[in-house]
């Protein structure tokens, strides 16, 4: 973590003024505890943070830059233009499961798109306690619609005015504080600053805690300064002069008044037509606002708590320190005066762990109060016999208000002892040694792992390991829905035959794997007698445990039903339902993704099968063989292939592989085989064949590149001459068997350098010899060089015989059979395969 905000340029105050006043008035008008503003910028399809009142910014900087496309709720109000309501955890995890897989705590959140007329600015969100469903926001919407309606109007406004780019935001958001719930009982007064004449003006509240004549005496801004914080001056001077330039600090500045008592100065400008305390200012006049707080005892805690035998601090709503007992000073050995007024990040370095980050985030975000244990480092080596505190275990707890959050530490081998009742109804932490992983991160777990899967088959799989377990289930069903039935797609743990009367079930069906899709809501039974009470006469197998029915619902679209299964009976705790239900959003994007990948694929193979040759030319001193296998994971589709080509009186070899899969692959590769064709039926050489096909790649700016090896044989006299792009290099086996790999000097990859020189070298083909030509995809294996498999193949081909017409021989079609067998049968083969050769005869072949 880290204290200031990202990137140093900032969008003028003007601008920061109405997105700081919108976000306070949507704030105060839902109530909620945190809110901000989205702006796009100036990076195509990219929203920026631009203001975030309530929370302290570098906890919630992996959510300062989203593009629109991603499946979260402020790029669905952005792109889509509608308002998006979540009240609650629940329906968060439900609709938005990657959002709420980084922030599984219990807050809801509203999301109102900024617009006028055609133009879409941004979106304004605010974070409040949860509510029971969405008719109880429909109030707070209504008010907030029309905040972002208003300042949709400001913002075209400023636009028209002064240009596109003054309502687009880049670097950080302002970290602001929320307007506060009730009226501070520190002293709290307001100043102007004129950077143009210079004076400063001060209301008659800062007179009273600067004194009075402190800054009257001279009005400057020098003066105004030394009177705040004397041995603070400069850096007071800094904050006011980069806010003038429209830089103002994103977090209070801590200084101490002349007698070391602590003061907050809080920067906000530059403003436009700003007025003064107690009169207008002139028009065009652009001036610098702030405000001196000087907190004092009654504004966090009675002073009692100062002898405390227990850790007491207090944070406000940006993770500044405003109070620390003694006791918690000693704990985190830090002296007070280096903890107040800093953010806890910055007084207490130690803590930036992201265990503590999440924890921190979940009070923030969470009515209830949070309960962890935080390790802190071990003191330094002849310390420990002055170290009463004992070990470097801290046990923490963080109880949220609406102003403040309030902190207590103890020594973690030490626990209060509980009025009554089990520990966890106390709210007391965690014993030493309980898992620190909270069930709501499980989601992440899962959305992690998923990411590699791409089939259905695979996502089942990830399902089955991670998901299981994780609960002590012992049974998995996961239905898919197609033309309004469903099907089963994967299942595990139940008995033989159980799930086949349940095989294409329409959706009218009153079973509860269809309910819960019709519904979208979880279906959870503690037994299966519940299960049979709620749906009489279903078939039941043998066990009498819980089972739980989970709807699959991708961005608002039905998917198929999960269903799982436990060998006795339990209950199910809010937050496992909740967890579940996260999890089941999971399933459900990762299979619709799974089903647009495979028919991505589908298409890529039909387009592919076209473009591969399907025969190739015959000569009457030239046999020739190819082989072409598409990999069976997700889209390993598509960019190798290969190619005989009658070239004047020889035959062009071409084999050749295009980065990437898919149906972009499989495109590029065609239009890269007919430019190589048109090439070699005009007889060019083969570095021009080479550097004119790497032209057209680039001409082409599919942003792809491809390897590519052309040999021109001879069939007659057996010489051949060979340019190479970046591909593996042929072998060559000998009629005596000895096989070797072709030492060619080659060119880069094609569509790389339009510049680039593609080498020619001359080779020979004795009667009798084979040439082989592979992608990479037969030779490479994960975590294994690839010159490993490249002898590996070369052994193979020289054990594989000579290819012979007679009886005794092996045909050239079964030696390519022979060579590929392993990589047929290899059930998940990573990347696709092509293989050709060629053979030189003596005579041509009679004709029977």
């Amino acid at each position: 973590m880290t204290g200031s905000a990202e990137g140093a340029e900032r969008t003028p105050g003007r601008l920061a003024a109405l997105l700081i006043d919108a976000s306070a008035e949507a704030i105060s008008a839902a109530g909620g505890h945190a809110g901000g503003v989205y702006l796009r910028s100036r990076t195509p399809g990219l929203l920026r943070l631009a203001v975030l009142e309530g929370l302290p910014g570098p906890l919630f900087r992996p959510w300062w830059r989203l593009h629109v496309d991603r499946p979260f709720p402020v790029a669905d109000a952005y792109r889509l233009g509608v308002e998006v309501a979540l009240p609650n955890a629940t329906e968060t995890m439900r609709r938005y499961p990657q959002f709420a897989a980084g922030l599984p705590f219990q807050f809801g959140s509203l999301h109102i798109p900024v617009t006028a007329g055609s133009s879409v600015f941004g979106v304004l969100t605010v974070l409040l306690p949860p509510a029971g469903d969405a008719t109880e926001l429909l109030p707070v919407r209504e008010r907030l619609t029309r905040l972002a309606e208003d300042l949709g109007g400001a913002l075209e406004k400023l636009r028209d005015g002064e240009g596109a780019s003054a309502v687009t935001w880049e670097g950080g958001p302002l970290c602001v504080r929320p307007p506060a719930s009730r009226r501070p009982s520190g002293r709290l007064g307001q100043f102007v600053w004129d950077p143009v004449t210079g004076t400063v003006t001060t209301d008659e509240r800062l007179n009273l805690v600067l004194g009075p004549g402190a800054v009257q005496a001279d009005g400057t801004v020098e003066g105004f300064a030394r009177a705040v914080a004397p041995d603070d001056a400069e850096g007071i001077l800094a904050a006011l002069r980069e806010a003038a330039g429209g830089r103002p600090p994103s977090l209070p500045l801590c200084v101490h008044a002349p007698d070391g008592a602590l003061r907050l100065v809080e920067v906000w400008g530059p403003y436009e037509d700003a007025a003064r305390p107690g009169e207008p200012a002139p028009a065009g006049t652009t001036t610098v606002r702030g405000a001196v707080l000087e907190p004092g005892p009654g504004t966090v805690a009675d002073s009692a708590a100062d002898l405390l035998p227990e850790g007491v601090f207090c944070l406000d709503r940006l993770g500044a320190v405003v109070y620390a007992n003694p006791r918690a000073a000693a704990l985190l050995r830090r002296p007070r005066s280096e903890l107040l007024g800093r953010t806890l990040w910055e007084g207490v370095p130690w803590l930036n762990q992201p265990a503590f980050e999440d924890h921190l985030r979940g009070a923030l975000l969470s009515p209830e109060p949070v309960h962890f244990h935080v390790r802190r480092p071990s003191a330094h080596s002849g310390d420990s016999a002055a170290d009463p505190l004992g070990g470097d275990l801290l046990s923490m707890s963080v109880y949220p208000g609406p102003d403040l959050l309030t902190c207590t530490l103890r020594p973690g081998h030490h626990m209060a002892d509980s009025p009554s009742g089990p520990a966890e109804a106390q709210g007391t932490p965690e014993p030493v040694g309980t898992p620190s992983l909270s069930p709501l991160y499980r989601p992440i777990v899962l959305a992690i792992a998923l990411t590699e899967a791409v089939t259905a088959r695979q996502v089942s799989a990830v399902v089955m390991r991670e998901l299981l377990p994780a609960f002590g289930g012992r049974r998995l069903a996961i239905y898919l829905l197609q033309e309004r039935h469903l099907f089963l797609a994967w299942e595990t743990g139940f008995p033989q035959g159980f799930l086949a009367p349940f095989e294409g079930v329409g959706l009218d069906e009153r079973l509860p794997g269809v309910e819960t899709l019709t519904t979208g809501r979880p279906l959870f039974f503690d037994s299966m007698q519940q299960l049979a009470d709620a749906y009489p006469g279903i078939a039941l197998d043998a066990t009498e445990g819980a089972r739980a029915f989970l709807p699959l619902i991708a961005s608002g679209r039905p998917v198929g039903s999960c269903i799982l299964g436990f060998d006795r009976p339990r209950s199910f705790s809010t937050e496992e339902r909740t967890v579940l239900t996260a999890m089941a959003g999971l399933i459900a994007h990762a299979m619709e993704k799974a089903r647009r990948y495979e028919s991505e694929a589908a298409l890529a193979r039909g387009l592919q099968q076209v473009l591969l040759p399907r025969r190739l030319p015959q000569h009457p001193l030239m046999e020739t063989a190819g082989r072409y296998l598409p990999g069976t994971q997700g889209m390993e589709v598509g960019g190798d292939w290969y190619d005989v080509v009658a070239a004047g009186d020889g035959l062009a070899l071409v084999i050749g592989d295009v980065q990437g899969h898919g149906v972009q692959a499989a495109a590029t590769m065609g239009q890269l085989r007919s430019a190589v064709r048109a090439f070699a039926l005009g007889d060019r050489p083969p570095d021009e064949v080479m550097s004119g096909t790497n032209r057209l790649l680039i001409d082409l700016d599919s942003g792809l590149f491809a390897s590519c090896c052309y040999i021109r044989l001879d069939p007659a006299t057996g010489v051949g001459q060979a340019a190479v792009a970046g591909h593996p290099r042929p072998l060559l086996r000998r009629p005596d068997g000895r096989t070797q790999v072709l030492d060619l000097p080659g060119g880069v990859v094609l569509g790389v350098d339009p510049q680039a020189q593609y080498p020619v070298t001359e080779l020979r083909m004795e009667t009798g010899a084979v040439l082989a030509l592979y992608t990479d995809g037969l030779v490479e294996r994960p975590g294994v060089d690839i010159d490993v498999g490249i002898s590996a193949l070369r052994v193979a081909l020289a054990r594989a015989g000579a290819p012979a017409a007679g009886a005794g021989g092996r045909s050239l079609a079964g030696v390519a059979d022979r060579l590929t067998a392993k990589a047929r049968h290899t059930v998940d083969r990573p990347d696709d395969i092509a293989l050709l050769l060629a053979t030189r005869r003596s005579s041509p072949l009679r004709r029977k």
